[in-house]
């Protein structure tokens, strides 16, 4: 049965029962995922379980689907006219898929920072009640402890807790990133989605949002895309590889770079191509 949620046309498949989760159980679940772009076939039957609160790094070259299934995620793609899927996309046992599924809902749910570091034009304190505003408005209490809880958990507390009323824009680009984080955590989400979150960064800046990443695995699932092998080796404890719309390989980060099944994994970590 096709449908069609806004504009993005969606292959929905019936779901087994949802049960209640564990901390051992996956938090994502993917069968036979499938992707388009109009007539390009981006995801071909994708199966991969992404576990609860650790660290997956989906790696591959440039244009291998890393970011197009990062985006089915969180649904993003829903805003590509021409995009489509089909197959078994799950949090939890919910059916992302799903024409009932809550876009809003399901995006507080799977949060996600970009690339590039994206501050509102607005200050920092209200660059991190932004999402809980579209969904309640908090006390004026309860705002100051969703800024302060936040911006300490990113680390960011100390060093702007005396200035939450200037312009975010002025922050420096890891200060911006880990601001943009804190904005993603403070609705309460399950699932953090990062899209090269460090590309964008200088070195200092990229050791403390690793730094980042690996305190959060204690309270958040987290899947990041990255170009940087090393990168990926410091802070995941599993990785995928994508090639050309295909997953060749999922395994725990060691395996993968130190006894990889595949030829081709083994090719792309040692930079023979890519």
């Amino acid at each position: 049965m096709i449908t069609a949620i806004n504009t993005v046309e969606i292959k929905h498949t019936p779901m087994r029962t949802r049960r209640p989760h564990t901390a051992a159980e996956h938090a994502i679940t993917t069968m036979d995922f499938n992707a388009w772009y109009a007539d390009f076939h981006a995801l071909k039957s994708i199966s991969i379980d992404i576990p609860e609160k650790q660290v997956t790094a989906l790696i591959g070259p440039s244009g291998c689907g890393k970011s197009t299934f990062l985006r089915w995620i969180n649904r993003m793609n829903d805003l590509i006219p021409s995009a489509r899927a089909e197959g078994v996309l799950s949090l939890h046992g919910i059916d992302l898929l799903a024409k009932n599924t809550d876009v809003v809902d399901l995006r507080r749910r799977i949060g996600m920072v970009f690339q590039k570091p994206n501050p509102f034009p607005k200050s920092i304190a209200e660059n991190v009640l932004y999402g809980v505003r579209l969904h309640h408005k908090p006390s004026r209490t309860e705002a100051a402890a969703i800024v302060e809880r936040c911006l300490t958990e990113v680390g960011l507390w100390d060093e702007v807790k005396d200035r939450l009323k200037a312009n975010a824009l002025d922050l420096s680009g890891g200060q911006q990133q880990r601001l943009c984080i804190a904005r993603a955590l403070a609705v309460g989400p399950e699932v953090l989605l990062m899209d090269e979150p460090t590309s964008a960064l200088d070195p200092r800046a990229t050791a403390r949002i690793e730094s980042l990443i690996r305190t959060l695995r204690e309270h958040y699932t987290i899947v990041i895309v990255t170009h940087n092998m090393q990168q990926a080796h410091r802070i995941s404890d599993q990785t995928a590889f994508f090639y050309e719309g295909n997953l060749v390989e999922v395994a725990p980060t060691g395996q993968i770079f130190d006894s990889p099944r595949e030829q081709r994994t083994a090719d792309y970590v040692a930079g023979r191509f890519g």
